[in-house]
């Protein structure tokens, strides 16, 4: 659901969402929120998800708007578009639950990120409420796909263990054994698999890119590491790689 009430930011919006990401489906735009609020539990029993709404409105601002949402015991995520770059907007707005806070203009590749977020946290809870519903087996095999599904995500990121084991549920220490013994490969190791398997694909479609760009864009912020490391698991460094200067290259 969008809420602005300026047309041309929901039509924009709209546009730019159906873009990013196919498969959405906008439920319903509105340019107050009041309108928004006697639509909502309408639009939440058609499977309402996401709600993208602007804070200055007439009739009912976003904060308000939010504040009703919470209190409706609602579980959307709620994304804030505003062109008030003030504190207190932004403390009123994550106060109640707001998954994130985007200024105006709207920066396309922001707004995608902030979805995606949402879209990885829910497939995660799912996840997670599925293995404790299940046998114990179950529920290992699940947090180890669940891990191999967030790397695959987040590979460009800082590796963070904790965190990793916070969305599966389990202790950090017992999740690496864990995945060590189902997977016979650390969880370090893994990531660094598609680390490298990613600057591979890299170097061969994008020629242009220089190295050091190819190693931050993979996770690596010291180019110097990341060679060696390519290397050492390669076998070639990765300017050879690019070149295709290794034994049977064509």
């Amino acid at each position: 659901m969008i809420v602005d009430d300026e047309e041309v930011i929901c039509q924009g919006l709209i546009k730019i969402l159906t873009k990013l990401i196919p498969n959405l489906e906008v439920l319903g735009a509105y340019h107050n929120g009041a309108v928004a609020w006697d639509h909502f539990a309408q639009l939440s029993q058609q499977g309402l998800d996401v709600v993208i709404t602007d804070i200055k409105m007439p009739f009912m601002d976003g904060i308000e708007l939010i504040r009703k949402i919470r209190e409706s015991e609602s579980k959307v995520d709620i994304i804030v578009l505003s062109g008030f770059d003030e504190f207190e907007y932004a403390r009123a707005a994550l106060r109640n639950g707001v998954r994130d806070y985007l200024l105006k203009p709207i920066d396309k590749a922001q707004l995608q990120k902030a979805l995606q977020a949402i879209e990885t946290s829910r497939r995660e809870a799912d996840l997670l409420k599925q293995d404790t519903e299940q046998p114990l087996q179950d529920r290992e095999h699940h947090a180890v796909e669940m891990v191999k599904d967030v790397l695959k995500k987040t590979y460009d990121q800082p590796f963070e263990l904790e965190k990793l084991a916070q969305s599966t549920g389990m202790q950090s220490n017992y999740l690496s054994r864990l995945f060590k013994h189902q997977t016979n490969i650390t969880i370090t190791d893994y990531l660094i698999q598609l680390r490298i398997e990613k600057a591979k694909e890299l170097l061969s479609g994008n020629p242009s890119l220089r190295n050091y760009e190819i190693a931050q864009q993979v996770g690596y912020h010291d180019p110097v590491y990341f060679n060696k490391l390519f290397k050492k698991i390669v076998g070639i460094t990765p300017k050879d790689y690019k070149s295709k200067r290794w034994p049977g290259a064509e």
